[in-house]
């Protein structure tokens, strides 16, 4: 018999929903913002220390590195649905095989990431239209990234295994000790070596290490289902099947999501360097606010998942209104404090005035209607938690990839400006979320409700 350890767990089926979303929600935002603090310091040093170049060399890459990682991140949001579904119906002997195949797949995936990163990133720049004085940085910076993805993907897969049975602390103290040793090699590497770009991406894989090793040994010791045994890696097929079926369309959505982003960066490539370097400050500001709704993201989905093997489907429905709650709150909070301190924040990354008036342009129209992004958010996590994941995929995109893609070529085209483009995103956000709604409620009313006994309707 497994034992597990109740402190460190959470039962997502039981108990008060606003607190316990938001006690489980607050590690996850504190783990993400402080690896986006992380990462920011990065950005502001290669600003600060290598000048506008290397900034946007940093900035440009960002969109093609999420396209290429997208895949296989959104495998990792099916084994934290599988995970958590079997956590919930108390099948310990299910959930320890789906750890068994989630780590191997982790592994597996990382290795061939690295090997399209290293030997497509040269063609994919010249593709998006980075200018000719930022190419050959952006190249380098993405190689020596993707060199170390086989532990960014074993990070992402084993956080999201903790983060299905309620366990985001340790998630965060790792992050907080991998990010500590990112800023001093960061210092090391940049200011004391004069390593630009090169000292930056090696700064970042080096403390990835450090992280994955973290949350690796953690379910090593851990007892209970989610005990990590390495003679026992191996790919079940059964579950495999269940993480694919789930995660495949979450990161194919989240691949054609970094598409349009790559057309959009494509885009603000035509305005020059200046541009892409105030744009990228701007996108690295407007990433804590994301971070903060998307943490209702991946708690709706732990929610609904674990009540889902629990049968309890009013239990459902609440933790996505308390989810929705948060989500807006946050996103409208933050949202208008990055706008009134705007300038001051975008000084952070460069000093040039030049640079800050570029971000503030996206800022004003992305970030204060950024709260539309974290209820779409919610709407698809809740899909994906009660196993409808290629119904999000394709609302999310029609609504937003396509749609954005569409807009690049005949609106932006027709009016090619800054505020344009960027006006692109919260009307797709916006979209989105009322299709996803209205699905969401056809598919509970008509078909998912049928699965439930009048009893289970009932219990809470």
């Amino acid at each position: 018999m497994f034992k597990t350890h109740a402190h460190r767990t959470m039962d997502m089926t039981e108990g008060p929903l606003a607190a316990k979303v938001l006690f489980f929600a607050l590690p996850i935002m504190l783990s993400g913002i402080l690896q986006l603090v992380f990462n920011a310091a990065d950005t502001i040093v290669v600003g600060r220390f290598a000048g506008n170049q290397a900034l946007a060399a940093v900035g440009s890459v960002g969109s093609l590195n999420n396209l290429i990682i997208s895949l296989f991140i959104g495998l990792s949001v099916g084994a934290n649905v599988v995970v958590a579904r079997y956590t919930g119906s108390r099948n310990h002997r299910a959930v320890s095989d789906t750890v068994h195949t989630a780590v191997l797949l982790s592994v597996i995936g990382g290795v061939f990431l690295s090997l399209v990163g290293v030997f497509l990133a040269h063609p994919l720049l010249l593709l998006m239209g980075s200018p000719e004085d930022v190419i050959d940085l952006a190249v380098l910076y993405v190689r020596i990234l993707f060199i170390g993805m086989p532990v960014q993907m074993l990070y992402n897969f084993c956080a999201a295994i903790l983060r299905a049975i309620g366990d985001t602390k340790r998630p965060l103290y790792f992050l907080t000790v991998a990010g500590v040793i990112n800023v001093l090699l960061n210092l090391l590497f940049v200011v004391a070596f004069h390593m630009s770009v090169a000292g930056v991406a090696l700064a970042t894989i080096i403390s990835q290490a450090v992280s994955a090793w973290l949350v690796l040994h953690s379910l090593m010791i851990m007892e209970g289902p989610t005990h990590l045994s390495l003679r026992r890696l191996r790919l079940h097929p059964k579950y495999l099947k269940e993480i694919v079926r789930i995660g495949l369309p979450a990161g194919i959505q989240s691949s054609f999501f970094s598409l349009s982003n790559v057309v959009i960066q494509s885009s603000v490539n035509s305005f020059g360097s200046i541009v892409i370097a105030g744009n990228s400050a701007a996108a690295n500001v407007g990433n804590f606010i994301y971070q903060a709704m998307n943490t209702f993201h991946q708690a709706i989905i732990c929610f609904a998942g674990q009540n889902i093997g629990a049968r309890k489907p009013r239990r459902i429905i609440t933790s996505i209104k308390v989810c929705m709650l948060w989500a807006v709150v946050f996103g409208l909070l933050l949202g208008v404090l990055s706008c009134v301190f705007g300038e001051h924040l975008l000084a952070l990354y460069s000093s040039d005035p030049a640079v800050i008036a570029a971000g503030l342009e996206r800022m004003y129209i992305v970030c204060a209607p950024y709260f539309l992004c974290g209820m779409m958010d919610v709407m698809t996590g809740a899909l994906r938690g009660i196993g409808y994941s290629v119904l999000p995929m394709v609302v999310s995109l029609l609504g937003a990839c396509v749609f954005r893609i569409l807009w690049v070529a005949t609106i932006f085209a027709a009016v090619p400006t800054m505020q344009c483009l960027m006006i692109s995103y919260p009307v797709s956000w916006l979209m989105t979320f009322l299709v996803l709604v209205a699905f969401f409620r056809l598919i509970w009313k008509r078909r998912f409700l049928l699965e439930f006994t009048p009893e289970e309707l009932q219990r809470t």
